[in-house]
């Protein structure tokens, strides 16, 4: 091969790749966007039912067109609480059949129309005004921009054709046999982790396979090892993270590897029934610009993923619960309580902003019942003649807790907003640092509100009777309040303001009526100062955290 054509089959092979896999992105930013309500509401319904899971996980996986940030996704919900491993377990099974649907769009008869469809939705995308139109047309432009750079290297695998030297190379790799076989699914593997995108490795695949460079079975051998290359990316994400979630991840390498396991043993007769099944004969030519082509291979190659995939679900779906019992023990549960986290997570996640977003949406949730059991240990410790130095200790970390949590709410949503997002996320982020920092106000005062009754106490003072029953009489109520915004914010209540309004105007009204009281007692004598200063002190705090729920409730309904 000259030097011409070397520096011909990079450009193209380079070039090609790099469209292509910027198509995908932009395909899956799209639809994300246009579904990405739809999508959060099929997360939050997934269940232990495995058959839910497992659909769910297609359904997810169809519409970001990656198997990889599904399951990074899932491994990042299980590692902030917001799903079990037996429910991540079938998302992720649903996850490889999901990923199938990339083979099935490069079957569309598109081709040499890809660069036309690219430009004209990327007019569409320029000039539109409305954001779901936008989010359309950049789902098309990705379409065009993935058979576009297919195109590319389809042509770039003509060039290695014309080489014979070249091409005996890729000849080397035949699936003739169980070595041949497993000498290709282990290329696969290898070519999919250093490019992490099994759909790059299937388009690379599609194109040497189309141009006859390497024969249908050694296609077949290629994919089977992309299964196993596509599960580093979610391996890389549990770094660091829960026990739970690395049990997620390592349950996909698990899973995928016994597959390919399995398949290589029967691989001459698996092939033979793909080509049965799809009525195609693989070694059909068509000469194209005076080339022989083997079009036939990509709905065989597509077919090859997704039966496999299938297949392999079925399987193993009956020792679902056995497999995590052995996870269970292989990877064991640590002596501490673990507490998950939002900000120990692949990067990768953010690349699914409409999911992305739930992940913080439930550690909002978390903040709000944590202030809610803030107030509630605080009403106990207040009544104790002697407090309980380990409740008083728990209240102190969560507040402390609720300040970590805030400061990894903050990094996550000012990640997530650097990327291309849409409005309505966009939206629902800001919300979200809004209602963040207010929950970490109530944690504050209500800390204070502790410190209050300490200092009293270490001074030899205490509240009187009728004190301590009309500030736990407040606090109730207020519990009562915090408690029916943080159920708005779980179902997502828009009408929250309005139906709390006539409680948060009572407790004003309670805590007047309690200042007005104390400031008579004051005024007969008999009121320590310190007392005075604590009961006061009080009321202010009070005051303070219906300010901050009144400020959540009207986040939760989306004012500004």
């Amino acid at each position: 091969m000259n030097l011409s054509s070397l520096t011909q089959l990079v450009f193209e092979l380079v070039g090609g790749l790099g469209i292509f896999l910027l198509g995908m992105k932009h395909m899956s930013e799209g639809m994300q966007a246009v579904a990405g309500s739809s999508l959060r509401r099929m997360i939050s319904a997934v269940t232990s039912n495995r058959l839910l899971a497992i659909l769910v996980g297609v359904v997810v996986t169809c519409v970001v067109q990656s198997s990889s940030i599904t399951t990074v996704m899932v491994v990042g919900f299980v590692n902030s609480g917001v799903m079990a491993l037996s429910q991540a377990v079938g998302v992720i099974m649903g996850a490889n059949i999901g990923t199938t649907i990339t083979g099935w769009i490069l079957v569309l008869k598109i081709g040499k129309y890809g660069l036309p469809l690219l430009g004209a939705a990327a007019f569409v995308y320029l000039f539109s005004r409305g954001d779901r139109w936008r989010y359309w047309a950049m789902a098309i432009m990705g379409i065009g921009m993935v058979f576009f750079g297919l195109e590319l290297m389809k042509d770039a695998c003509g060039i290695i054709k014309e080489n014979p030297d070249f091409e005996s190379w890729f000849h080397r790799f035949r699936a003739d046999d169980y070595i041949g076989v497993m000498t290709c699914a282990l290329m696969g593997c290898l070519l999919t982790t250093l490019v992490q995108s099994s759909s790059a490795t299937l388009g690379i695949t599609i194109s040497l396979a189309f141009q006859g460079v390497i024969s249908y079975e050694t296609a077949a051998a290629l994919v089977l090892g992309e299964n196993i290359g596509t599960t580093i990316t979610a391996l890389l994400a549990s770094l660091g993270a829960t026990t739970n979630a690395r049990r997620a991840a390592y349950f996909h390498v698990l899973f995928n590897l016994a597959g390919v396991f399995w398949v290589t043993l029967v691989f001459q007769w698996y092939i033979g029934l793909v080509q049965w099944v799809v009525d195609l004969d693989v070694a059909k030519e068509v000469i194209v610009d005076g080339n022989a082509t083997f079009p036939n291979t990509t709905a065989a190659i597509a077919a090859t993923h997704s039966i496999f995939n299938i297949a392999n679900v079925l399987l193993f779906l009956p020792f679902v619960p056995m497999l995590v019992r052995l996870l269970e023990r292989v990877v064991p549960s640590k002596n501490f309580k673990e507490k998950p986290h939002l900000t120990d997570l692949d990067v990768r996640m953010l690349d699914t902003p409409a999911l992305a977003i739930e992940q913080s949406r439930t550690e909002l949730e978390r903040m709000g019942d944590g202030c809610e059991k803030m107030l509630q240990w605080l009403a106990t410790l207040r009544e104790q003649d002697e407090p309980d130095k380990q409740l008083a200790n728990r209240l102190k970390r969560r507040e402390q807790v609720l300040d970590s949590i805030q400061d990894e709410i903050a990094v996550y949503i000012t990640n997530l907003l650097s990327g291309n997002v849409p409005h309505t996320v966009a939206d629902e982020a800001r919300r979200q640092l809004r209602m963040a920092d207010e929950y970490e106000s109530v944690s504050d005062y209500i800390a204070d509100l502790d410190k209050f009754d300490y200092k009293l106490r270490r001074d030899g003072h205490r509240f009187t009777p009728e004190q301590q029953a009309a500030l736990n009489s407040l606090n109730g109520e207020v519990v009562e309040h915090l408690a029916k915004i943080n159920v708005a914010l779980e179902h997502d209540n828009r009408n929250v303001l309005v139906e709390v309004a006539p409680a948060a105007k009572r407790i004003r009204t309670h805590i007047k009526q309690v200042r007005r009281q104390h400031l008579d007692d004051l005024s007969q004598g008999g009121v320590p100062p310190l007392v005075s200063v604590a009961v006061m002190a009080s009321l202010n705090a009070y005051s303070r955290i219906l300010d901050h729920t009144h400020n959540i409730a009207e986040a939760v309904s989306g004012e500004k």
